[in-house]
């Protein structure tokens, strides 16, 4: 403004003002202009390429060839983050104070953890001041761990409870689609999520089934609810963003998850071979090879500025949205998990690798990678995969048959890392902390065996950087223990993901034995496991001494016996060493029995003397030093198929299913036939062996069905050869099996009403007549026991009200005897079930929501106070455990012992045993032995049958006459 004249109208310095702006932004565009097309200038001089050969988006597409192949990683600068990317806001602050901290490398005594805006912030002595709206938590020396990371899951995807519209775990479009991904069927309304964190899961990868050879992209999930409630949310570092449908990636590239099959699954859905199995990966392969062949040479033209070889302005980066996955993979941008079990499978796919030079991140329950670690090592780049596994489950099918428990052990001797996996839900992944506590168990060390569910399925999956380590800079991913982690029965006490607790108002055991807050000193497994390996899976499992104790033969001499147990007249008691005091007993065994227990072991020192002297030396005493542990009785198995298969989906090795009554057309030949169970017995099965090993003596197993009139259970030896030995077959009829299910072909008022007509038939005079007929008399007469596998708790009280209906017909005084079997949702009408006197066998043990009418669980710790045991147990009703399959039977011994922990104290050892003994031979209609004495024992090294440090080390048999040593 020019000194002395009067300013301008406002109007006029708005227009001023504006036009100066318009100018300074035509000199920018101007500027701008002229530096493009001197920079289109020199590039042209450069390549030799005219301006208008140039693509618009030459920078762009530069750029995008320079991060072709940049290794997937965090970002430069991820620790010095002040809060996560998952930070929910408005959550507090959590100080840890005063914790036992693994850390996934080390153990701090009495540490502090700081927890900030989903941030590990500080460990050790943490002066909390700085940070405000803290939660203390005084853990008063509790185990802390990280969060517990499931490499091979299908939450979400293969959705509890089952239900048709939200299962979405296999295609069955195509042999190889790596284009799907899990993410978009993942379903946020899985009752599991709040189970498996109650489990201690924090992250989980959540992969598409095994039915393809490529089944699709797998996505890793944090499991906590949200606040945004979608799947999108739940999403731990996705590969690329969702702004668009294309592929937007991050700058550096995160790394991707891709879910391959190999075997029988995808051979048996295609009904193809092994030969089509492995043609459909190098078919697939060979495309995308060929895809990232035209992006390496359209790449080296453009940074050449070679724009005319390549299309000029027109130039477009070649790429395939079916098949960019896999270019990604041939790039080493892509975590394969690999399902793959049996060595020339294994093998097929490393020679696949090395041909098209890519790595396979896991195999997945690798049955048989245990027998060849050396093939694994020579996988293209020689780096050799991870081994994803079961720790026990086995056996299912035949390329499952080799398994190992003992493949963790004999893998991480090989140098290989292992990782125990739950393929939810196939197992619940509530308790993939078993998983490891088994593997820890059959010889996998200690530190190794935390690793294998925290740090090295992190390291497997690529997020190392942020889960799997207690660490500064980490995510606050933590999980509180009631118990050591690798004890039986560990429990959170509390979880955190992203810093926030998932546990409201949580319910936990302060009952537990101090031995439980220390690592189990577990056996010695190395004979056993060298073994395996030297006969390929297949070892022999019979005893490695078997001593004839009928009359005036062996006697066999157990010393240094801390505890006995024994069944006398159907009950479990501990008949010595309830007293520290009195130190190790001596129990001598004859003709089948024990004839001397002494405390001292004077008494039975003396009488195997006296044996000898009498036999002139005839009679040999074997001496087993048992090295403080224990002799129980044998236990029961009830529930599976146990003697009636050898691999389950093998229909040649099995029994099969009994036809169903309810059916539309089921065999006129059959006629009032009922079906017994001990018509197909088969011996020998290597689960049933593998149960004997475990203590498990004798099974009382029903017809296979899933129908409503099954037949009748037989009970038998586990250790037998063949039906016709001495004390193979226990009883032949022990009770008659029915079962009620909302998933039935008929109606549940149809079956009720069926179960009805053929109860009330006979009491109304209008009996069933034959054989069927005979076996209804016998359960109207209360000498056979009726069976009824129900979930639901309305169906309970319905067949509650058939039971009093039939009796009512029957008379006064009569009692028909009825057990629930599965029985999910029996705690709801416990009450009632206690008044009706009816028994109930759980299976399985701890329960899960499977189908609907199972959904109503009783959780048990942290979830709720109670388990179902305990509840019914309050009521008065005699509870047993079942085993859901014929693997399981070997871990009843471990079941018991868990049922126990989880009792607060209601539940004593010798009642844990009589859960998967004596209740269960009470409620399915087996006799005791003579004059209730036990019939078999079961003797253990270091420890009692229910503690995770004690190993089977022989059977005691009267009904067979032997002594077994293992």
């Amino acid at each position: 403004m020019e000194k002395g004249l009067p300013p301008p109208a406002p109007f006029v310095q708005r227009r001023r003002a504006k036009a100066n702006s318009l100018l300074r932004v035509l000199s920018v565009l101007s500027l701008v202009a002229v530096g493009a097309y001197v920079s289109l200038f020199t590039v042209h001089l450069r390549g030799n390429t005219s301006l208008s050969s140039i693509p618009i988006n030459a920078n762009e597409i530069q750029q995008k060839c320079r991060n072709l192949n940049v290794v997937p990683g965090p970002p430069s600068d991820f620790y010095s983050r002040s809060k996560s990317d998952r930070f929910e806001h408005g959550t507090k602050s959590v100080l840890i104070k005063n914790a036992t901290i693994w850390t996934g490398e080390k153990v701090i005594e009495s540490g502090d953890v700081l927890l900030d805006k989903g941030i590990i912030k500080a460990i050790g002595s943490v002066d909390e001041s700085q940070y405000g709206f803290v939660d203390k938590i005084n853990a008063h020396g509790a185990w802390l761990s990280p969060g517990i990371v499931d490499l091979h899951s299908h939450l979400g995807v293969g959705s509890s409870p089952s239900l048709k519209g939200a299962s979405d775990t296999n295609s069955r479009k195509g042999i190889t689609q790596p284009w799907l991904r899990s993410l978009d069927g993942l379903n946020t309304h899985d009752d599991a999520y709040r189970l498996s964190i109650a489990g201690g899961v924090t992250t989980a990868v959540v992969l598409p089934g095994s039915a393809n050879s490529i089944g699709g992209q797998a996505f890793v999930i944090k499991l906590r609810p949200t606040n945004e409630k979608s799947p999108s949310s739940m999403l731990l570092e996705p590969p690329f963003s969702f702004n668009g449908s294309g592929i937007e990636p991050f700058d550096p590239p995160r790394w991707r998850q891709l879910k391959q099959a190999c075997g029988e699954n995808p051979s048996r859905v295609y009904s193809q071979t092994r030969m089509d199995n492995i043609w459909s990966f190098r078919k697939a392969y060979s495309t995308a090879q060929s895809i990232k062949q035209s992006q390496d040479d359209f790449c080296s033209s453009a940074l050449s500025n070679s724009w005319s070889s390549i299309g000029g302005s027109s130039a477009t980066f070649p790429e395939s949205l079916e098949w960019e996955a896999l270019v990604d993979v041939l790039r080493g941008r892509v975590k394969i998990q690999n399902h793959c079990y049996e060595a020339v499978d294994l093998d097929g796919i490393i020679r696949l690798t090395n041909e098209f030079k890519f790595k396979i991140a896991a195999f997945h329950h690798a049955h048989e990678t245990y027998l060849v670690p050396d093939l694994l090592k020579k996988m293209y780049g020689g780096e050799p995969p991870a081994v994803a596994l079961f720790a026990t489950n086995g056996r299912y099918k035949r390329e499952a048959y080799r398994g190992s428990e003992f493949a963790p052990k004999v893998l991480a001797e090989n140098g290989l890392n292992v990782v125990m996996k739950s393929d939810h839900p196939v197992l619940n992944s509530r308790y993939l902390l078993h998983e490891a506590q088994q593997a820890h168990y059959f010889g996998l060390e200690e530190e190794l065996a935390l690793k294998s569910v925290t740090v090295t399925p992190a390291k497997v999956m690529g997020m190392d950087h942020r889960v799997g380590y207690v660490k500064e800079g980490y995510d606050a991913d933590l999980v509180l223990w009631d118990s050591h982690p690798l004890s039986l029965g560990a429990t959170p006490k509390q979880v955190f993901i992203d810093g926030i607790p998932q546990l409201k108002s949580p319910h936990f055991i302060s009952s537990k034995p101090a031995k439980v807050q220390t690592p189990p000193n577990t056996p010695n497994w190395d004979r056993e496991a060298k073994e395996a390996v030297e006969w390929d899976g297949n070892q022999p499992l019979g005893p490695r001494e078997r001593f004839d104790t009928g009359a005036g033969k062996d006697v066999v001499m157990f010393v240094n016996v801390e505890s006995m147990y024994a069944k006398i007249q159907g009950r479990i008691l501990r008949v010595f060493g309830e007293e520290e005091t009195l130190g190790k007993g001596v129990v001598l065994v004859r003709d089948g029995e024990a004839v001397c227990k002494s405390v001292s072991g004077r008494e039975c020192l003396q009488m195997s003397e006296r044996l000898e002297q009498e036999a002139e030396g005839k009679v040999k005493i074997k001496v087993v030093d048992l090295e403080g542990g224990s002799l129980s009785p044998g236990l029961v198995s009830y529930g599976s198929a146990l003697g009636l298969t050898h691999i389950a989906s093998e229909s040649s090795t099995n029994d099969g299913p009994a036809p169903d009554p309810l059916s539309a057309n089921p065999p006129a030949i059959l006629g009032d036939t009922v079906i017994r169970a001990v018509d197909g017995l088969v011996f020998e099965s290597r689960n049933a062996l593998f149960a004997y090993r475990s203590g498990v003596t004798s099974a009382i197993t029903p017809p296979s069905s899933s129908g409503f009139l099954s037949g009748l259970s037989t009970v038998f030896s586990t250790g037998s050869s063949h039906a016709l030995e001495q004390g193979a077959v226990l009883k032949p009829d022990a009770a008659l099996h029915v079962g009620i299910s909302m998933g039935a072909e008929k109606s549940v008022a149809t079956q009720v009403g069926a179960l009805r007509r053929v109860l009330l038939g006979d009491a109304k005079g209008e009996a069933q007549e034959g054989e069927l007929g005979a076996v209804i008399k016998q359960v109207l007469d209360g000498t056979l026991p009726l069976v009824i596998s129900v979930d639901s708790a309305d169906i309970m009280a319905s067949l509650i009200h058939l039971k009093e209906e039939v009796e009512g017909t029957l008379g006064p005084g009569r009692k028909i005897k009825v057990v629930f079997d599965r029985a999910a949702e029996a705690h709801l009408v416990a009450e009632e079930i206690g008044q009706a006197g009816i028994g109930v066998v759980l299976s399985p043990v701890r329960p899960f929501p499977s189908s609907w009418e199972q959904r109503r669980i009783l959780p048990g710790p942290p979830l709720s106070s109670e388990t179902t045991i305990t509840h019914l147990l309050k009521h008065n009703i005699t509870v047993a455990l079942g085993a859901s399959d014929t693997w399981v039977a070997r871990n009843l011994r471990f079941d018991a012992s868990w049922a126990s922990l989880d009792s607060s104290g209601l539940v004593s050892d010798a009642q844990a045993l009589e859960l998967v003994s004596a209740n269960l031979e009470r409620l399915l209609g087996v006799q005791p032995g003579e004059e209730g004495e036990n019939t078999d024992w079961v003797a253990t090294r270091g420890g009692s049958l229910l503690d995770l440090e004690a190993k089977v080390v022989g059977v005691v048999s009267s009904r067979r006459g032997v002594v077994d040593l293992f």
